[in-house]
């Protein structure tokens, strides 16, 4: 048994308080990590406010983390100890559904999800089947690196499942925590980079961070000048949009991927997209294969998100701060 330190929330709402469990002797295949890091991503405020109805309490949110390997199972394989990792939100999936053998292993149907029940990232320690537990490239920025785990990879896996190309005009809807990781991995990609927001307030961050231009979402009149010209829209944003209004400025057979965990049925007009051949899509997060990739695009491209750090002791006062909207744009958590 390992005893590990960590922070909880134990009924939904509430402010995290200290709080230890036990570990059981580790499985043959898991893996304990060491915390350093560990990003604050808004599905953790999800998760201790049980907006989608599936937390368990004592919860210990936590799915951004990146640490060294402190102990292994005896059928681990490509770690040992001292490595530096990352866990996601996945910590494992069944290895022998279509799916996972497929590569595919974020569509898994049994896949376990790293804080849903199950204890994780704001702790001293995480465990994690061997598969999930991803070896981190040689120079990464650790400080930075745990967001990308969640957050960047949410945004990576769309530009591959759209095929976007690097001659391609795009747009990215909601500048936020996912929102501003999708602008520097397009600018990177080679494409032009429309960003849509709301607040003008952030215009020039939005352009410090790589978007070639920036048009006001709440403006009809800017959205019509640019109808028809995109090839592919990012939306990242979680509330409710007049979707029609992103839909019209798509180019013939231009692809709506959406990420934003909307609550509300999207009202999608079908002859906006008849008539122009257009798509509209979804997708979680991305394979363990392509996490990988795009960990060694970031290191090669230096992308990482900007964020602002939290000591451990501190997580409610960083909660507090992405609650009120105040996270420029990532918040991380030093262990």
């Amino acid at each position: 048994m390992k005893k590990v330190n960590a922070y909880a929330a134990f009924e939904a709402g509430e402010k995290l308080k200290e709080f230890q469990y036990d570990l059981p002797e580790i499985g043959n295949e898991e893996v304990d990590v060491k915390v350093d890091y560990c990003g604050i991503c808004h599905s953790d405020l999800s998760m201790i406010n049980n907006d989608w109805g599936m937390s368990q309490f004592p919860l210990v949110p936590g799915h951004e983390i990146v640490g060294e390997v402190t102990a292994l199972g005896s059928e681990v394989k490509g770690l040992k100890i001292g490595d530096k990792v990352g866990v996601g939100w996945y910590s494992g999936s069944c290895m022998h559904c279509n799916q996972c053998l497929d590569g595919q292993q974020h569509l898994c149907g049994t896949a376990e999800a790293t804080i849903v029940g199950r204890h994780e990232g704001f702790s001293d320690t995480v465990r994690s089947h061997w598969s999930w537990t991803i070896p981190l490239p040689k120079n990464i920025d650790m400080k930075k690196a745990g967001p990308l785990l969640c957050g960047g990879i949410t945004v990576f896996n769309p530009i591959i499942l759209a095929g976007v190309k690097a001659t391609d005009r795009v747009g990215v809807i909601g500048i936020g925590g996912l929102g501003h990781m999708a602008i520097k991995f397009l600018k990177a990609w080679g494409c032009e980079v429309t960003a849509f927001s709301s607040n003008p307030n952030k215009k020039e961050s939005i352009l410090a961070m790589g978007a070639h231009s920036v048009v006001d979402s709440t403006n009809p009149e800017a959205l019509g000048d640019i109808a028809g010209s995109l090839n592919f829209i990012l939306n990242t944003a979680n509330v409710t949009l007049d979707w029609n209004s992103f839909l019209v400025t798509l180019a013939p057979q231009g692809r709506f991927h959406n990420v934003g965990a909307v609550l509300e049925p999207m009202a999608i007009p079908a002859f906006t997209l008849l008539t122009g051949e257009k798509s509209v899509g979804g997708s979680p997060l991305g394979s363990i294969a392509l996490t990988k990739t795009m960990l060694d695009f970031c290191v090669r491209h230096d992308i990482y998100p900007t964020v602002e750090e939290f000591d451990m002791k501190d997580v409610n006062k960083a909660l507090e701060h992405l609650e009120a909207g105040k996270a420029r744009f990532r918040l991380v958590l030093k262990a």
